[in-house]
């Protein structure tokens, strides 16, 4: 998702982002600002509906298979055909969880650092005989990727884990655990919500069979949609449990008696498509575009190691997230010694530094737009608080 671009990047972040001066914004973990691009493609979209409602239905259809594409690209996915615009990762997620068959005695593994997205869906299976099994991945100085391939026996189904962990920011090797669920016929499955935007992934290098994520983090997107991605062998082998009009092969036949579920991802899309979403996603992931995600990564990267250049002999706290910029995207905790990380977080909002509490600590996301003196400016907020 990487092309020419017809502005320096740091241009790009200026021109679309006019954040209320007073804040400095630090929490893309969370839920992120929109870019300009976003908020106009939102009320244009409004003025058409009350201008001259649905009557342009067949460009707003248009847009929807455009903003597949714009996934498929971003993931490097083989077709847009692999891909199924949702509610939210757990919509996502749980198509796969009750999508696939399971046998009582079967396993799957995951991480003990999961969000609850990625968690309580697959516990959910205990009713079925269906184990979740956790993998310790806190000690940064052992592998996390031998560490979950240490949890696997011969009834584990699935490996299950966030690109990015939402608390500590651990980034896995996920091309590894491809690799391995791939040799031992295992599925795998990703959580990408805190990579996606922020740092490159590329579905068929991680061998994944199935990805999902939210548009509203590092995607700078809307709330309400999302991406599901499913390895095009195993569409017909998750079982469906929503139907409607939109998920079959003829969909706008409506006086066709017999149906079948499309061929492609869409057969996961039961009804309506936010077209409120799409549009607005659509306008996200060409600022993304514009940028560069390699280019954005490194601005994340830059501003991730000031924090670090600046803490990581601090004897007043201890850094949760692993140092090597491989092992990281853009989320960066730490946790207080002698201060409670919400006294630490509400002493940062009251500057007008917008954080997170996260992992017991406390947690800085910024983005690609942020610039090194709002960095400097927390880094010297943080000092005093500390």
């Amino acid at each position: 998702m990487s092309g020419p671009r017809s502005r320096p990047v740091n241009e790009l972040a200026a021109a679309e982002f006019d954040l209320d001066p007073r804040y400095v914004y630090l929490n893309h973990a969370g839920v992120a600002p929109w870019p300009r691009r976003t908020a106009t493609a939102v009320s244009e979209f409004a003025r058409e509906n009350t201008d001259t409602g649905p009557l342009f239905y067949d460009r707003w259809l248009q847009l929807e298979k455009n903003l597949r594409r714009q996934l498929a690209d971003l993931i490097n996915a083989p077709a847009p055909e692999d891909i199924a615009l949702v509610k939210n990762t757990s919509e996502a997620l749980s198509f796969v969880a009750y999508g696939l068959e399971w046998c009582s005695g079967d396993n799957i593994v995951t991480t003990n650092q999961e969000f609850p997205s990625n968690r309580i869906v697959w516990e959910s299976l205990r009713s079925r005989g269906v184990e979740l099994r956790e993998a310790v991945v806190d000690d940064f100085a052992t592998s996390p990727e031998q560490a979950l391939i240490d949890r696997v026996d011969e009834r584990t189904r699935l490996i299950t884990v966030s690109s990015v962990q939402y608390g500590s920011g651990l980034r896995l090797d996920l091309p590894q655990l491809g690799r391995f669920c791939q040799a031992n016929e295992i599925l795998f499955c990703i959580d990408a919500i805190q990579s996606l935007g922020a740092v490159p992934l590329d579905v068929q290098n991680a061998h994944a069979d199935f990805v999902a994520a939210d548009g509203h983090k590092w995607l700078l997107g809307p709330e309400g949609i999302g991406l599901f991605y499913v390895r095009s062998e195993l569409r017909d082998q998750l079982q469906l449990f929503e139907y409607g009009w939109h998920m079959i092969a003829n969909r706008g036949d409506y006086d066709r008696r017999e149906w079948r579920p499309a061929s492609d991802a869409t057969r996961f899309e039961c009804g309506s498509p936010n077209m409120l979403g799409v549009h607005a996603l659509s306008a996200s992931l060409s600022l993304l575009t514009d940028c560069g995600i390699d280019e954005i990564k490194r601005n994340i990267t830059m501003l991730i190691n000031m924090l670090y250049d600046t803490f990581n002999n601090n004897s007043e706290v201890e850094i949760m997230t692993p140092e090597d910029e491989a092992r990281r995207a853009g989320i960066w905790t730490f946790r207080p010694r002698r201060r409670n990380e919400s006294e630490i977080v509400a002493g940062l909002r009251a500057s007008g530094i917008i954080t997170a509490s996260r992992f017991k600590g406390v947690r800085l996301s910024p983005h690609f737009y942020n610039t090194a003196e709002q960095l400097q400016k927390t880094i010297a907020v943080l000092q005093k608080l500390l």
